[in-house]
């Protein structure tokens, strides 16, 4: 491409600042305040321990709101009450080798279809405080429930909720 077809380069305008400026003043002050003249040895040892003063407490700060985070987040490991109260009246957890026998899970499947017939449609929540038990301790006993046709549900996740079933509605099926 020749030089003479290109297009020429417009000269940038200067940009300045105009006159007019409502903060002119005070940036003139600041300047003058940092003039190298006006700061004396004195001035610069007191803003340097000034400051080394409030990095001191910054970091000081930073370091209380760490060993609270980290207090907050291992204190129930060692023995602390955690913010999360459990249920009143909930089961203690199980090992992986302590299984239920027939039994408790048949006493636990009688306490919730009674607690199913004194509150019909309740979720889940409501009926395992009723019971004394987890919800997620009650899975297998409502599941023997269902396939004995004693107990219905209705509903998804936790919005399901429970109902028994009437005798001439298990003796049609």
């Amino acid at each position: 491409m020749p030089l003479s077809a290109r297009r020429p380069e417009r000269a940038k305008p200067a940009i300045k600042a105009p006159e007019t400026h409502l903060f002119t003043p005070l940036f003139e002050l600041v300047i003058a305040a940092c003039d190298s003249r006006s700061m004396t040895t004195a001035n610069l040892r007191e803003l340097e321990s000034e400051i080394e003063r409030l990095v001191a407490e910054h970091v000081a700060a930073c370091q209380q709101a760490a060993a609270a985070a980290v207090q907050r987040a291992f204190g129930a490991a060692s023995g602390i009450q955690s913010r999360r109260p459990k249920h009143a009246g909930q089961a203690q957890p199980r090992s992986a080798n302590n299984r239920r026998t027939a039994e408790q899970v048949t006493e636990l499947a009688e306490r919730f279809y009674s607690a199913v017939c004194a509150n019909p449609g309740e979720t889940m929540r409501v009926l395992s405080a009723q019971v004394g038990a987890s919800a997620r301790d009650l899975h297998r006993p409502v599941r023997v429930l269902k396939r004995e046709g004693l107990v219905r549900s209705a509903g998804q996740r936790q919005h399901t909720r429970y109902f028994p079933m009437t005798m001439n509605a298990t003796a049609s099926s």
